[in-house]
């Protein structure tokens, strides 16, 4: 994930405006992370919609939980929401969902390809969902007999 800028820094010396072009490597750290339950999914944009959408079933029909929280940023925000409709549409009404949206800070790490520049630390905020999608009618789950 590092992709080159080229950010100039301008100088003023006497009447004229010097350019100095000094090039940097973009390092995306990974965003802080809420606490991770077996119950929570995070949603990214490189793993297959289907696949999403299948693990969050299993998580639902597996009886252990009741709810599951599905967390998306900045362009799996849709997916997330996608996901969660998804779910509620096949459930047939049994499953609602409760939606919440955050800020979230991110830092990224801009690192001089030369010698001559120093490293330079950045932060940006991104757009966050979490999405609760939770049983009406809570499943028990008999051990001996299985789902009731």
């Amino acid at each position: 994930m590092a992709e080159n800028r080229i950010p100039s820094m301008q100088q003023m010396s006497g009447a004229d405006l010097e350019m100095d072009q000094v090039e940097y490597t973009l390092r995306k750290r990974l965003p802080r992370k809420l606490p991770k339950r077996k119950n929570d999914i995070y949603v990214n944009m490189k793993t297959n919609f289907k696949a999403q959408l299948a693990r969050c079933q299993k998580l639902l029909d597996s009886g252990g939980f009741n709810e599951i929280c599905i967390h998306g940023l900045g362009l799996a925000i849709n997916r997330a929401i996608n996901i969660a409709l998804q779910l509620q549409a096949n459930s047939f009404g049994a499953l609602q969902i409760a939606a919440n949206t955050s800020t979230v800070e991110l830092v990224d790490d801009l690192e001089p390809e030369l010698d001559m520049g120093d490293p330079v630390t950045r932060t940006r905020n991104n757009s966050a969902i979490h999405i609760k999608v939770f049983r009406l009618i809570p499943v028990y789950v008999d051990p001996k007999i299985g789902l009731v």
